[in-house]
């Protein structure tokens, strides 16, 4: 059984890819980014895509001259709403999740899969975006729910949390929080994800980033030396035994994660937690300079593996773009686990 899709806010995919392989074929998608969408079309030629302003005229009509689709999936840009930039629901960017109800207003498909930050969901400063976007679609005929799904609780290694506002006709199963338990799987360490590529630099792991890394003067010190600010710039360290902090779309810069090459490949005692154990115990005064050589950014293939994109997807674009499509997609792996439910949902009329 083939069920159709239109692709809202596509990005560079990573959503979409996660969707074919939960057995939907992708028709339609829409991307503004010139970057991304190049990067879309690079890896998915046979989609037609639309390129430009979703809420131009023309483009909304070519999208929505799709009739007869199934599904309607997309992530509006979440700027508006993410805790990483002003939280401001009035931002012209916050309203495009009312485009995205439109849309799905028009084609009617059998359901949807809105993906946004977490913050949407939790925080009551957006109760009335929340309240809006169930009541319009309930109005156009679904039963809406909305799941926060943490991505490391399917197996990817990054902790991510995302709201997905999900809705299926009146007629088919309600997706509730429970359709997800028997997709759950334990993520991998950053180590076992990563580790095959080898150094930064090297053959197989050539993209690195030379944003220089630089200790703060006055650290932010808190009980985990991979939280807290150690570093100047807001990029975080990484654990190589544990899953990865959620990566931000403003990678590429001083803002890209840090990784021990030599904790990490030679299994040599992290200097991170030597350092931050030296300065909590008061065994070390705070100075800046440059870190220690053997501490370096992540490289854009590792950011890619972390969202799980396949191993031969090509992105297209300048490095500092490239870190933004791979920091603004939903995890292919994540997004393949909400495709999976739907499909259930969509093939089991109530």
């Amino acid at each position: 059984m083939s069920y159709k899709i239109v692709s809202l806010f596509s990005g560079a995919g990573g959503m979409d890819v996660g969707m074919e392989k939960a057995g939907f074929e992708i028709v339609a998608a829409s991307e503004l980014d010139a970057h991304a969408s190049n990067t879309y079309k690079h890896n998915n030629p046979s989609v037609n895509l639309i390129e430009g302003d979703i809420e131009d005229p023309t483009n909304f009509n070519k999208i929505i001259s799709y009739k007869g689709i199934d599904l309607v999936v997309g992530g509006p840009p979440c700027q508006g709403f993410s805790v990483a930039g002003k939280m401001d629901k009035d931002d012209p960017r916050s309203k495009l999740v009312f485009t995205y109800c439109s849309v799905v207003e028009q084609l009617q498909p059998k359901a949807f899969i809105m993906e946004n930050v977490k913050s949407l969901a939790s925080l009551s400063k957006f109760q009335d975006v929340r309240d809006e976007i169930i009541h319009r679609m309930t109005d156009a005929g679904y039963q809406v729910t909305m799941q926060v799904l943490n991505a490391k609780d399917f197996g990817v290694p990054q902790s991510r949390e995302r709201v997905f506002f999900i809705g299926t006709k009146i007629g088919f199963p309600l997706v509730d929080i429970t359709d997800f338990e028997k997709y759950k799987k334990e993520a991998i360490s950053l180590r076992e994800a990563i580790i095959h590529l080898g150094r930064a630099g090297t053959k197989n792991n050539p993209r690195i980033t030379n944003a220089k890394i630089t200790l703060a003067k006055k650290p932010v010190l808190r009980k985990s030396p991979y939280s807290g600010m150690l570093f100047n710039g807001q990029g975080r360290p990484l654990n190589p035994d544990a899953w990865s902090s959620t990566l931000p779309a403003s990678m590429g810069g001083n803002r890209t994660p840090i990784i021990d090459e030599d904790h990490l490949y030679d299994n040599k005692e992290s200097w991170i937690e030597q350092h931050h154990s030296a300065l909590l115990n008061g065994e070390k005064q705070t100075e800046y300079g440059n870190a220690p050589s053997r501490l370096r950014r992540l490289t854009i293939d590792e950011a890619a593996i972390l969202q799980t994109f396949p191993i031969d997807y090509e992105f297209l674009g300048p490095p500092s773009k490239i870190f933004n499509q791979i920091g603004n997609a939903v995890p292919c792996q994540l997004a393949e686990v909400v495709g999976r439910v739907v499909f259930s949902a969509i093939s089991s009329p109530s």
